[in-house]
């Protein structure tokens, strides 16, 4: 099983996704790390990536959960998935649980503002914003709750924990 936890840069993907795989004993994935080096260095510079320089990053987070699938390994993915396409192409063929990080722009604005060393920045919230698909299959979790609170929730809700 994988659970794709997804939502805007600053909502707390990877601190919630990482949270939740330590809770499951489970593998945690930060798809940032199948970005390529141009396309971390564009959104460093606050450029938003075009679906064509998305495709081939979705497609290798698909092949890594299509190889865990297939050896029967649980996983968290951390990933904006913003688009219902983005995660159609994720989740093709596996079974998948989307939890949605919910956020307003004042919330993003605090989570940034104690956030260090990050390549995106938050002049991509408005853009990513703007490209967001709310899934209406989702788990749907409030960042205004602590991090605890949300992995909590979601392993109840879920019924994991």
């Amino acid at each position: 099983m994988v659970i794709l936890v997804m939502g805007v840069a600053g909502s707390g993907k990877t601190t919630i996704g990482a949270l939740l795989a330590k809770k499951l004993g489970w593998d945690f994935l930060d798809a940032d790390d199948f970005h390529s080096a141009a396309n971390r260095e564009k959104m460093h510079r606050g450029i938003p990536l075009s679906d064509a320089e998305r495709l081939p990053w979705l497609a290798a987070i698909h092949m890594e959960l299509i190889r865990r699938e297939e050896r029967a390994e649980n996983a968290v993915l951390a990933c904006s998935a913003l688009r219902q396409s983005y995660r159609d192409i994720l989740c093709d063929g596996l079974q998948l649980n989307v939890v949605y990080l919910r956020a307003t722009p004042e919330q993003l604005h605090r989570h940034f503002a104690s956030r260090a060393h990050h390549f995106v920045g938050e002049n991509l919230v408005p853009s990513q914003l703007a490209t967001l698909e709310v899934p209406t299959d989702a788990v749907v979790e409030d960042i205004a709750q602590s991090p605890e609170e949300i992995v909590a929730d979601v392993c109840a809700r879920l019924r994991l924990c």
